[in-house]
């Protein structure tokens, strides 16, 4: 059995400060479990760690595909199961960083994803609901999800668009409900290691690491994603980016723009908090506040290992 460690939590918790110490500890290589930090370019607005940053620390699934190419879960869960697999036998310890949610459950789940391949018949149904979306809204979209399969439109709120197209597609596409995708047994046990902290703390060092961001020159990453007709792609729609499109169309001051990626940010860390809370076994620990120490998370490492 392979063994692996992911670190999961909100944004601006500390998740990359504890990799680093953990991974020097163990004898570990990183792989990223964030949906932004694939793309090359895209540094500030990810929070993506870069090299002079890595201690010597081998990282993977960082800066391995241009703004303009889609990845999707399946190709996540494909891609770290590789290199889970190759870490170990190079008799190092896989650990997953990351934040986002369903990419993360894929691969500690081994989710089956209704054999997701992006294919002319996917695109057809994405393209088919995306519009229906655009036509009737977001309840009359999740009423037609719940004809199908109700199990799945009770698991899955009608403001979450594109989870919800993409339980239809994969209906619709495989035959059989979302909610009954198989699961098949995976040889890669997991152990879950959060971060959180008090809601007021956690959402002040939110507004300080944007601010930081706009520091180090967000607006001008961003302008060049803009530049590159950003808001037709999946990178596009990234906090810190699809907000600065509507200020370069001027639609919005750039306090007003600042202000709303703060906002997005929180409400971000808050759907985090709760999708891990709700849909993952995860071992909690606050190393912001000190209530607990990285040596703790160490020592529960190495028990479980």
């Amino acid at each position: 059995m392979v063994k692996v460690i992911a670190i999961v939590g909100p944004t601006a918790v500390g998740k990359t400060e504890l990799s680093l110490q953990l991974a020097k500890k163990l004898n570990a290589e990183i792989i990223s479990g964030d949906s932004m930090q694939i793309y090359r370019h895209l540094n500030i607005g990810t929070a993506k760690i870069m090299p002079g940053e890595m201690q010597g620390i081998v990282h993977h699934l960082i800066d391995i595909h241009d703004y303009d190419q889609r990845f999707s879960v399946a190709d996540f869960q494909m891609q770290a199961t590789k290199q889970i697999k190759a870490i170990s036998k190079r008799g190092k310890l896989p650990i997953v960083v990351g934040g986002t949610g369903f990419y993360l459950q894929s691969l500690t789940e081994n989710l089956t994803l209704g054999n997701d391949q992006f294919d002319d018949q996917s695109l057809k149904l994405r393209q088919k609901w995306q519009q229906y979306y655009v036509e009737h809204g977001q309840t009359e979209l999740w009423q037609r999800l719940n004809q199908i399969d109700p199990v799945a439109a009770s698991s899955i709120p009608s403001g979450n668009v594109r989870r919800v197209i993409r339980a239809i597609e994969v209906t619709q596409k495989t035959g059989l409900p979302f909610s009954q995708q198989s699961q098949t047994k995976s040889d890669i046990d997991f152990k879950l290691i959060g971060l959180t902290t008090d809601r007021a703390i956690l959402y002040d060092r939110i507004n300080t690491r944007v601010d930081t961001m706009i520091g180090a020159g967000l607006e001008k990453e961003a302008r060049w994603l803009f530049e590159r007709n950003g808001t037709q792609f999946q990178a596009g729609k990234g906090i810190g980016y699809r907000e600065f499109f509507k200020y370069f169309e001027h639609q919005q001051s750039f306090v007003e723009t600042v202000a709303e990626i703060k906002k997005d940010s929180r409400h971000y860390a808050k759907r985090q908090l709760t999708w891990f809370r709700n849909k993952m076994d995860v071992d909690w620990f606050d190393i912001v506040t000190k209530q607990n120490t990285i040596t703790e998370i160490e020592d529960a490492c190495q028990q479980w290992l």
